[in-house]
């Protein structure tokens, strides 16, 4: 069933089961409550609150696939039980408990009782690569369906009967140089996923989620105003897409990686040539909106850094302010690995 409910009182729990390898049995439950300026998912396993920002991003992630976009209520999820280290088998039923507590989908009529097993290394795909066999998979008596990632349920799609969602995401990643000073410094990665949004019924902002354990309030903030305002800058952006931003390092400060951002964006919504190697940024603004680039600190580190690591076919992008800054030869070495470089005012004129 495709739609929302929103109730007036407090709504039912939507529950579903799943079964892990040692053949324990958790249930999990999502709640929906008006959302009042709370986050979109909140996660509890008391105990274990890694394992419960695990669980909302997984949630968000599978929720790119989704063709609408609704903001106004708060899912709240939780687990009876704590899983063992490395278990996955909940992320279905997490996946299918938020979405059963929305009415975005429901089992057949007369299936009441819905038990999941299925884990995935890319949801925001809608792919379910498969489930880790528990010693005896549960019963399945009238009135409940279980369902199993892999062969039995290869995408989130096939629940409705619709083609794989994965086809409809466009996923870009670009590199940005993360100097921590020392021996950990290395070029980190921020990837934006895109999908069609159909009939979004929320501001630009409310569109964006980044996710990962580790990436906090202020970030997803800074990410969302730095989207909102580049696409403003483009023209073309608001109000199409549904974004969920990931990066391969999410603990670390500043800003140095937005113009990494903002162009990973814009590679995934074709509105920039994609470049032969990996796409290597840095640079942040105080008016993404009028689509500006304004330098950061860090110059010589990163540089150098950026340098170390660049191969063939890399296209390295850096703030206009920065090129009369550049050590000597720098760019003649940068050439001669096969990589290219442009200081960069404004974007969109790359």
């Amino acid at each position: 069933m495709n739609g929302h409910r929103y109730p007036a009182g407090l709504p039912m729990p939507a529950v579903c089961r799943t079964t892990l390898r040692d053949g324990r049995v958790l249930t999990v439950t999502a709640t929906v409550r008006p959302r009042a300026d709370r986050a979109d998912v909140k996660c509890v396993v008391p105990g274990a609150p890694a394992l419960g920002e695990r669980m909302a991003e997984v949630v968000r992630l599978a929720r790119l696939t989704e063709p609408r976009f609704d903001s106004r209520v708060q899912v709240v999820l939780g687990m009876d039980g704590v899983p063992a280290q490395g278990e996955r088998n909940w992320e279905l039923a997490a996946v299918l408990a938020d979405r059963m507590a929305r009415d975005v989908w429901r089992p057949a009529a007369g299936l009441e009782e819905v038990s999941a097993l299925g884990w995935s290394e890319a949801w925001q795909l809608g792919r379910v690569d498969g489930y880790d066999a528990p010693p005896a998979l549960p019963a399945a008596p009238p009135g409940a369906v279980l369902l199993l990632g892999g062969a039995d349920l290869p995408h989130l799609g096939a629940l409705t009967g619709h083609a794989d969602p994965g086809a409809a995401v466009s996923a870009v990643r670009a590199w940005f140089p993360l100097h921590s000073g020392g021996i950990n410094d290395a070029l980190a990665w921020v990837e934006v996923s895109v999908s069609p949004l159909d009939g979004a019924e929320a501001g630009e902002e409310d569109t964006i989620a980044a996710v990962g354990v580790g990436v906090d309030a202020a970030v997803q903030q800074a990410v969302r105003q730095a989207l909102a305002g580049a696409r403003h800058f483009d023209g073309r952006g608001l109000g199409r897409w549904r974004t969920v931003v990931r990066f391969g390092e999410p603990r670390f400060a500043g800003d140095s990686y937005q113009l990494a951002l903002v162009m990973a964006d814009r590679l995934a919504r074709g509105r920039e040539f994609v470049p032969r190697g990996r796409l290597i940024a840095t640079g942040s603004s105080a008016a993404w909106h009028a689509g500006q680039v304004d330098a950061v600190a860090g110059l010589d580190a990163k540089a150098a850094l950026i340098l170390a690591e660049a191969r063939a076919g890399d296209r390295v992008l850096l703030p206009a302010a920065w090129g009369a800054a550049l050590p000597p030869g720098w760019i003649d070495a940068l050439r001669a690995k096969g990589a290219s470089c442009a200081c960069v005012e404004r974007i969109g004129v790359i």
